[in-house]
Formats: structure tokens, sequence, C-alpha cells
């Protein structure tokens, strides 16, 4: 969203406000832009998030605003769901107001825009391939679950690869998810035709065909990947790390461990901001990797000489920042896009391999130990 006149332009960038996740890529894409003269960004972040950490200072600034449950975020409505989505609705969209008339020349979401003077961008923060795939749910052409079938999954086109139950988003085909999350995903392609632009954190030669197929029906542009420019270009000297940690992560200690281990001899393992592991599968995975041979640390550290390997739940945050630092992956998705995600990774990237759940839905041991097992030069054949 921004508002100009001939001495600047003001762009208020608001991310989905549940989890770092979302807020980081669109604070990133805020930099880039805050990088050129004349260009003022300020991030619009709820008041839980801003006092649960101490934002980077950087280019960008930050304005807070409240979704209504300041002092404990989503779980104060038991956590990411229908009561929190309604409860952000109504009081963001109360005190964003507020926000926007308390600055000048400010943007506002899509369905307002219009009433504000000012542009309006949609910036979708997945993959082009998942964003094809809402589209396709939004149109009509992918049922709900539990009426949806393999054959009409098979039958998608605008893909580079045929995907299985399996492979699509946990939202789009797995009963076990209230229906307000696949809502929420779909709704973000309404209004997009009248929106001044629609941003996607992607970039073309990772995603030609679907990119082309964005670009044709909703004007798409590829602006990513937007991690910090540390790890892509260099371009801007200062912009090493993200601008909002809800995790304290332990950059000294882990730098100091991982200082003295040799070269690619490391394999690094997150599973994101959101995961929640039951304690069965965390023992299975920690027996696989000690069973491996393989070190293993469990913190933010991807780009050091020393990790050979991620093993990742193919968040795409995290899947950019491991392309960007050349590193291969062991697969081992969640929910949401994250099942996608993988897909692409190993079969059309071919840059990972994933490890697969039994009919109990737990990835045992011998599976992490077997991809885990081999050096970086062996992973795809052990």
């Amino acid at each position: 969203m921004a508002s100009s006149d001939q001495r600047s332009i003001h762009v208020l960038l608001v991310p989905f406000p549940v989890h770092q996740g979302h807020i980081n890529p669109l604070l990133q894409f805020g930099k880039r832009l805050a990088s050129h003269s004349g260009v003022r960004c300020t991030l619009a972040a709820t008041r839980f998030v801003v006092n649960s950490t101490k934002p980077t200072p950087s280019s960008v600034h930050v304005a807070v605003f409240s979704d209504g449950c300041d002092g404990g975020g989503r779980d104060e409505l038991g956590g990411v769901g229908a009561p929190y989505f309604e409860q952000l609705e109504s009081a963001g969209s109360k005190t964003l107001d507020e926000l926007l008339r308390s600055e000048s020349e400010l943007g506002r979401p899509v369905h307002v825009d219009t009433q504000r003077g000012a542009a309006g961008a949609a910036f979708l923060t997945q993959t082009c391939a998942v964003d094809i795939l809402y589209v396709h749910a939004w149109a009509g052409r992918l049922p709900p679950p539990p009426l949806l079938q393999p054959e009409v999954i098979r039958g998608l086109d605008r893909l580079s690869c045929q995907l299985e139950m399996s492979d699509m988003p946990t939202f789009l085909a797995d009963t076990s998810y209230h229906p307000s999350f696949r809502k929420l995903l779909v709704n973000q392609f309404l209004g997009l035709d009248t929106a001044d632009h629609v941003l996607v954190n992607s970039f073309y030669d990772l995603e030609p065909q679907e990119a082309d197929y964005l670009a044709s029906t909703w004007r798409d542009k590829m602006v990513g990947p937007t991690i910090p420019s540390a790890f892509l270009d260099n371009r801007l000297p200062d912009d090493v790390s993200y601008g909002i940690h809800l995790h304290t992560p332990m950059i000294m200690e882990s730098k100091a461990w991982l200082d003295a281990q040799k070269v690619q001899s490391v394999l690094y393992v997150s599973f994101g901001s959101m995961a929640s592991l039951d304690p069965d599968q965390m023992s299975e995975i920690a027996e696989g990797l000690y069973n491996s041979g393989k070190q293993a640390i469990l913190l933010e550290v991807l780009a050091h000489p020393s990790v050979g390997c991620f093993m990742t739940h193919c968040g795409w945050n995290s899947t950019v920042e491991a392309l960007s630092a050349g590193v291969p992956m062991v697969a081992m998705p969640n929910w949401s896009d994250q099942t996608t995600n993988a897909k692409y990774i190993q079969d059309v990237w071919r840059v990972a391999v994933r490890v697969w759940p039994d009919a109990k839905g737990v990835v045992r041991s011998e599976e992490v130990e077997q991809r885990a097992c081999g050096s970086r030069e062996k992973m795809f054949s052990c």
C-alpha cells in the first residue's frame, strides 16, 4: 500500500501478524524499497509482536496496531484458528484505520485503498505453485475435503509436476483442519483483480511456468527472494539478518560450536517457528540423527560453512535460504504449504530427499537415518 506526492513515496507494509514467517518477508521487501531515494517504509506490527521482540533497527520504521490480543497474542483465543481470525479482522481493521489517520500519505488494504486515494498492492508470501493451487480452489476447481479426489489433483494444469494428495497444502486436502484455514487462504484472492499490483515472494527462474500463469491471470510480479541481502547480493551492507525474532536465537553459542566443526560436516535441523512435534516424533528424529553419525544442530546457522545438509520442515523462507546458500535438504513437511514445497524441492528442483511417515503418521528413526546417512555428495543415493 502506498501514497505519494512530488517529494516522496510512503509505503505501509501490513503482514499477516501470526508469526515471523509472514512478517519477515514483507519486512525484507520493505528494506529493498527503502534503499531507493525518496521511499519511506513503515511496517505495521501488532502490539504483542512489538512487546515480544525488539525489532532490529533498520531502514523500515515500525508502527503498532492491535489485533485485540495485546497480552498473549493468538494464544489468548486458543491459537491460530477461526476465533483469532475473527478478532483480527474486527479489532485489526479498526486500529489500522486509526494508524492510517495518524500518519499521512499511507496506504490501506486493497478493499479500502480507493477510499484513501492510495495505491494498493497484495503481497503473496508463498510459492507460485502453492498460489496456483489456491487459485484453483478459489475458482471452484478443487472441492473441499473430503470431496477432493486424487484424479482431480492429477488433472491440474499450470504446474511443473503432477501432484498427489500427499503433496497438496494440508488446508486443501486434510479433513483434520478447520475450514476457516482454507477460507483464509482462498480469500486472499478476493479483490486481486482491482489491486494496483500483485507481488509474489518467488523468482522467475525458479518457477517459470507457474510465474507465467500468474502473470497472465493476476498480473503478478516476482519480487523474491525476500531474505537478508547478506545471503544474496550484498547490495544492502547492513542487512545481515531478519528484523523480527519471536524466538531468541542463540547466535553466539551456535557460531562458536560451528566454528570448531569440519566444513560441511554438520546437519542443520529446523522445523520453523510454529512446528509442534510430539515427544515420540522428536525421539525418533533424535535417534535417527544419532545413528546416522552426523553431527546435528537445531539453530539458525544455515549459511555457516560447516553446515553440509539441512533437515527442514520446508517452510518457504527456510527453503529459499537453503537454495540461496547452496545447501541440500532432507525434507520433513508438517502442514500448510510445506507438503507442496517438499514435492518441488525433491522432484522439480532436485535438491532434497524427503522422509515419509509410517501408517501411524510418525517418521521413524530408520527413515531419518537413511536419508541423513550420506555426505553432501552421497545424500541422494544413500
